[in-house]
């Protein structure tokens, strides 16, 4: 019998993944195994593995072995949103909405509809936006922390649109990037498009090691570090004052730049400073109205350094120009008539109440989450993989996302995060005892 030829042994494991003749969690032989099996070098197996591994399909894990990957996208870069059963509940992402805001968008749109000045909203808007209404943000931004002028505030099609902007502003490609080891997955995505590499910082209980970072810094020439102070994605944390302050004098130290991501920030109501308060002269400072007004807005902004200012303009002309005048006539309006501050308010409040209903529900498993924010972080079981808990998930009909989605380590924990906004209040507790009676009934 003549061994097996390395590409038919991918070809033939990739196929019976894809079809699921191999489901997701099965412990595929250790190398020694499929070399012995195939009649193959050891090499050579072990180059089987690494080409499926490449192909995201398999996922080895030291001192356990090599399992197959859920391919249903619980990664969350590329998420199917198809369930097999009907569909229970999507925790994968959040969409909160309040009752009162599609009455809200009814009155903004007549509003809008009979000012004195509609023909503006079809006009090109420049680069950054308009200077009023980077003014309208700029005072905004004070409640923040952040006094900056208008010209230092740029408006975006949402926070992505703002972290992609300033990436082509600073960066180039193959320079690294310093973020959390686990981080918001839209960075991973614009660092490979960019072809950037992130360096993942260690965490901690309460944030990212920075004795690890400065040894980074010290070691390799990272030219940006990307956080989270307040309210991190996925973990939760918000940085203490002296942390953002140590943070910041090791940017100075090592002359490497910062982009702070503030997303989320509106849900801690009393934090420390930004650190864009603290090191102004290199933090970039990017938030949007996705998450505090609707997902669908589409408007976010960037604070830029006034040395990168005219960089980043550039960015901006060379992407999408500006952002549509009708949308940030809405936002900037609904920021002036104290509309954003009020949902602000709203949003807290019912972040708070998920939380406590949430952490009811999880009591006894490894639950993270800050208490007024809309995610948590769920630890599985030791022996229990994120992939398998995440397809039987979705089996009995929820939609979760694996640390996979957030990880910028090669070997991700076995967690979930949970985006607990979306479902009806009334309905959260049920589904949440539902996600653990679910993650109880795996066997492992």
């Amino acid at each position: 019998m003549r061994p097996a030829t390395y590409k038919a042994i991918v070809d033939r494991l990739a196929t019976a993944i894809r079809t699921g003749e191999l489901p997701a969690g099965t412990r595929l032989p250790t190398h020694r195994t499929l070399a012995r099996e195939h009649r193959i070098a050891l090499a050579t197996a072990t180059r089987v593995y690494a080409e499926l591994t490449g192909m995201g399909l398999v996922a080895g894990e030291p001192g356990r072995g090599t399992f197959v990957r859920d391919q249903h996208g619980h990664d969350g870069l590329d998420p199917d949103r198809r369930l097999p059963v009907p569909r229970i509940a999507d925790l994968s992402f959040n969409q909160p909405l309040a009752d009162e805001q599609t009455t809200q968008l009814r009155h903004a749109l007549r509003e809008l509809s009979t000012s004195g000045n509609l023909d503006a909203v079809l006009y090109q808007q420049p680069p950054g936006g308009r200077s009023h209404e980077r003014a309208i943000v700029a005072t905004y931004l004070l409640d923040r922390g952040i006094d900056v002028p208008p010209a230092s505030v740029f408006l975006t099609n949402g926070a992505q649109q703002a972290l992609d902007a300033v990436l082509a502003t600073t960066t180039r490609p193959g320079e690294v990037v310093a973020a959390d080891a686990l981080t918001y997955p839209g960075l991973k995505l614009l660092a490979a498009t960019h072809s950037l590499e992130i360096a993942p910082i260690p965490s901690t209980a309460d944030g990212p090691d920075l004795d690890a970072l400065n040894q980074l810094c010290a070691a390799r020439p990272v030219r940006a570090i990307y956080t989270i102070p307040t309210l991190h994605n996925p973990l939760g944390w918000t940085l203490s004052h002296a942390t953002r302050d140590h943070l910041a004098t090791i940017a100075r130290t090592h002359d490497v730049l910062i982009i702070e991501d503030g997303t989320y920030a509106f849900l801690d109501q009393t934090p420390p400073p930004p650190i864009q308060a603290i090191a102004p002269e290199r933090t970039f400072y990017i938030a949007s109205l996705s998450k505090n007004v609707a997902t669908g807005l589409r408007f976010g902004f960037a604070i830029a350094p006034g040395a990168h200012a005219s960089s980043l303009t550039r960015s901006l002309r060379a992407t999408t120009w500006g952002i549509p005048g009708i949308v940030t006539a809405l936002a900037t309006g609904w920021i002036a008539d104290g509309t954003v501050g009020r949902l602000e308010k709203t949003r807290r409040d019912d972040a708070a109440s998920r939380q406590q209903i949430a952490r009811t529900a999880f009591t006894g498993l490894d639950y993270t989450a800050h208490p007024s924010s809309f995610f948590g972080w769920l630890r599985l079981p030791h022996d229990l993989r994120a992939d398998q808990a995440a397809t039987h998930l979705a089996d009995a009909g929820v939609l979760v996302s694996t640390a996979d989605a957030f990880a910028t380590t090669t070997h991700p924990p076995h967690a979930l995060r949970l985006a607990i906004a979306t479902p009806p209040l009334p309905e959260l507790a049920d589904i949440l005892e539902h996600v653990r009676t679910t993650i109880d009934s795996i066997p492992w």
